[in-house]
């Protein structure tokens, strides 16, 4: 078995991933702002067995402000997914996750692509609106709220400037940006969409244009 990591998931939603991982043997934190979504969470782990209650730990409070509630170096992991296209300024947030971030430990962003944003509405055959995404880092999300995406180089740039330089990186979503989460599938054609999407994300230039980056940064 691999060794217990202490990890801290920053805007986790409703606990999906902190679960997740708590099963699997880590002492995780989960830190979330919207008190519906902790709700959520709480709810979800009363229902799990005692031994995996005992190593979650879940707070309300914001990811820009992580210093308010941890001792810098608290953590072998720090996860940031699908939180930064809420961020006006991602920066400052950055650093501060990766204060939190013990020596080796490893950064997770997961973000919107802004250098694919045309891709989304160019395969639907909105012509007029992947032309003109190609002029902003702005988009409309699923929920419908417009938010921001973040672009490779900009966000390797801030990576080595906070101690914690790109490792990895992936794409998410390179051929099934477009389909509905309610969409069902077979096991077996689920079992090839997996694998595609797997070596996709791995692969240039197929990766580079993918719907999310996958980013991971170590802490020197």
């Amino acid at each position: 078995m691999g060794r217990r990591l202490r990890i801290l998931d920053v805007g986790m939603g409703q606990g999906t991933q902190a679960l997740r991982l708590a099963r699997a043997g880590h002492s995780v934190t989960g830190l979330e702002s919207d008190a519906e979504m902790l709700g959520s969470a709480r709810a979800a782990l009363a229902s799990e067995p005692e031994g995996i209650r005992e190593r979650v730990r879940l707070i309300e409070g914001d990811g820009r402000e992580t210093g308010v509630h941890f001792l810098p170096g608290s953590f072998d992991v720090v996860l940031c997914h699908g939180v930064l296209m809420y961020v006006e300024e991602p920066d400052p947030m950055l650093a501060g996750l990766a204060r939190m971030l013990a020596p080796g430990g490893l950064l997770s962003l997961l973000v919107r692509n802004a250098d694919a944003l045309a891709m989304r509405p160019g395969l639907a055959g909105d012509f007029g609106a992947a032309l003109a995404a190609f002029d902003t880092a702005a988009y409309t999300n699923r929920l419908g709220l417009t938010v921001r995406a973040d672009r490779l180089d900009a966000l390797r740039a801030t990576l080595a400037g906070i101690a914690a330089p790109l490792h990895a990186w992936y794409g998410v979503r390179v051929f099934t940006d477009n389909v509905g989460n309610d969409v069902e599938l077979p096991a077996e054609e689920l079992e090839r969409v997996l694998t595609l999407e797997d070596r996709a994300g791995r692969t240039d230039p197929y990766r580079g244009v993918a719907a999310l980056l996958h980013l991971c940064g170590v802490r020197g």
